[in-house]
């Protein structure tokens, strides 16, 4: 399998006609054909912080909206894909470092997860598991778990990463053109673009090193942990193609990446 980081951006991208979902309905278009379709999902989502990662466990997780002021329709959004138990007691048993809880029965799918994959897999007939983060533990660690997720991709696991690379939502400016963006959000986004490119994958974990421009691109970082999962999960040296490399309400980057 591919490994995918997914800028989500607005929950609204899951219900309106533009060229981030159209984008995502493209992509999931490309199993079948030019991979295969996955066994199994297995997607990081910016939405669900915990202490200690958990991966969701049960037979028929539900679609969970969270988010407010938002029309109606999006709130009838249903994603039933079924869930894999056994296989994420399984994935948690491999992992030593750091232990994977199981969750049976508190969360689901969130909208990072299910506002990408509906476009992408509208049948929901692929089982799919989501993976919280530690938000108290630094990047490199989660780096260092998606190196651990690496392995699954030749058992037919699509690893998705769902965030985004810059995520400011108090400074969003609704209904700006997609390249109309702040400085810094250029900056920063150019930055990460360009260590994905060069394959300096490690060093992502190091974007607090960029100080000022980091806090504004993140104020909180929790959107940003999810690519460091997807990058963790690629090969060393793997190509790697971007898609959606265009912002939303200035201070969001929807720049996503597939590698393989």
């Amino acid at each position: 399998m591919p490994v995918l980081f997914v800028g989500h951006g607005s929950p609204m991208n899951a219900v309106e006609d533009n060229e981030f979902r159209r984008a995502w309905q493209a992509l999931g278009a490309e199993f079948g054909t030019r991979w295969p379709k996955p066994q199994l999902i297995l997607c990081v989502s910016a939405h669900w912080l915990t202490r200690g990662w958990q991966l969701t466990a049960m037979e028929k997780p539900r679609t969970i909206h969270d988010f407010g002021g938002f029309p109606r329709t999006l709130f009838e959004q249903e994603y039933p894909a079924p869930g894999a138990p056994a296989v994420a007691r399984a994935i948690a048993a491999e992992i030593r470092e750091p232990r994977i809880g199981l969750d049976e029965r508190e969360w689901g799918f969130d909208h990072g997860t299910w506002s990408v994959l509906k476009p992408m897999f509208p049948a929901a007939e692929i089982p799919l598991v989501q993976l919280s983060l530690d938000y108290g533990r630094p990047p490199a660690d989660h780096f260092a778990l998606g190196r651990q997720l690496r392995a699954l991709r030749q058992r037919g696991v699509l690893v998705v990463g769902s965030g985004n690379i810059v995520h400011n939502l108090r400074a969003t400016r609704r209904g700006v053109p997609a390249m109309q963006a702040y400085d810094w959000a250029f900056e920063f986004d150019g930055k990460t673009a360009g260590l994905l490119e060069q394959g300096a994958l490690a060093e992502l974990a190091e974007f607090q090193k960029l100080g000022q421009v980091a806090q504004l691109a993140h104020p909180t970082h929790d959107h940003y942990l999810p690519l460091l999962h997807a990058a963790g999960a690629a090969e060393p040296g793997e190509k790697l193609r971007f898609f959606n490399d265009r912002f939303q309400s200035a201070s969001i980057s929807m720049r996503s990446v597939v590698w393989g």
